[in-house]
């Protein structure tokens, strides 16, 4: 028995890989094309690991998928492979478009052809896991009710539309088609091996630093937030017993406004690492907010626990200081990404502002 995971060098699909190599012998195909946000690095500790088969590749490249699903026959593709990044949507849609919709688009034709052709026990066990977000929902006000799995779509970045293309791509193909999927939607992950692009890790990066901690607008925009490892608990529970054809919203109970968040993570490293010349809040620098920037997110996450028995074990609290501990004790990991374009970006998105 084996799985495929796609984007499996990423953030949450390499957190995934190895909680599922830390609870499992099920080997992994890891198939990740690895740009700026895939590293390497991550995967040290497995290397040797005959249960960890790293392939590098495009998840556009419907051959190489054929290839990789008759050479390995998975059992279920867990697909993470995506570009996530808002600010990144907004500068350049095009690879958006091309990843999130065109790839998704190949691997369900690909999961297709493999599915149909299985047969007896391996034909009804097989599951396709379509890996979304929170933000194809749209925004919320202050006083709204979370999002639930039926609430419409109202996407408002490229990112997010892109994702809600791929997300109708995968209920299409079911009922079109038959195809066994389930999808999950979550709210913003945070933890390890997180590249410092998105708002916790640029935090702790520039504070230790002493660079400006940017924050756009005034600080206020509401999201609820997901330890990365109960995320990928939630995924294995829903691989194991999710309904097919089913969404399920996957959130931490942990809505809290960014600054918040910024603050938060200023005093844990007060705490864990301090600084002569002062605290790290005193970086904290206001720049003009992006364009079409989602006020509030939530989500209803009772669906989930309801039929699958699953809750987040993390509290902010708790998962926010491991988070923080974890980029004090890898911070050759973060040099190691911090390469010459990720300054680039930096300047282009945050310091022009």
């Amino acid at each position: 028995m084996t799985i495929l995971v796609t984007g499996g060098a990423g953030f949450i699909g390499v957190n995934f890989v190895h909680d599922w190599l830390a609870v499992s012998d099920e080997p992994v195909v890891n198939l990740d094309v690895l740009t700026y946000a895939g590293n390497p690095d991550s995967f040290a500790s497995l290397r040797g690991d005959g249960r960890h088969i790293f392939v590098k590749g495009d998840i556009c490249d419907r051959e190489l998928v054929d290839r990789l699903l008759a050479e390995h026959r998975p059992r279920a593709i867990v697909h993470f492979a995506a570009e996530s990044h808002v600010d990144r949507s907004i500068h350049g849609p095009g690879e958006f478009m091309r990843t999130n919709v065109t790839g998704t688009f190949t691997l369900l034709e690909a999961a297709r052809a493999y599915w149909g052709a299985l047969e007896g026990a391996e034909r009804e066990g097989f599951r396709f896991h379509h890996v979304s977000t929170d933000e194809v929902y749209g925004s919320l006000t202050a006083d709204a009710a979370p999002f639930t799995e039926t609430h419409p779509y109202e996407p408002n970045s490229p990112y997010s539309a892109s994702k809600a293309a791929s997300d109708h791509l995968v209920r299409a193909w079911h009922h079109t088609y038959g195809l066994p999927v389930t999808t999950s939607n979550c709210s913003n992950n945070y933890g390890p091996y997180h590249f410092p692009e998105k708002l916790i890790p640029l935090i702790i990066v520039n504070a230790l630093a002493g660079k400006p901690l940017p924050i756009y607008g005034d600080g206020r925009q509401v999201r609820d937030w997901l330890y990365v490892k109960d995320h990928c608990a939630a995924i294995r529970v829903v691989l194991e017993r999710g309904r097919v054809g089913e969404t399920y919203n996957v959130g931490g109970w942990n809505e809290k406004p960014n600054i918040d968040i910024v603050n938060t993570v200023c005093a844990l490293l007060d705490e864990l690492r301090p600084d002569a010349a002062g605290p790290y809040s005193r970086l904290i620098t206001y720049v003009a907010d992006r364009p079409g920037h989602d006020r509030r997110y939530a989500i209803d996450a009772r669906k989930i626990e309801r039929e699958l028995g699953w809750r987040p074990a993390e509290t902010f609290e708790t998962g926010i200081r491991k988070t923080v501990q974890w980029y004090l004790d890898n911070q050759a990991w973060v040099s190691n990404v911090q390469t010459g374009a990720y300054r680039e970006w930096v300047e282009r998105n945050y310091v022009a502002r």
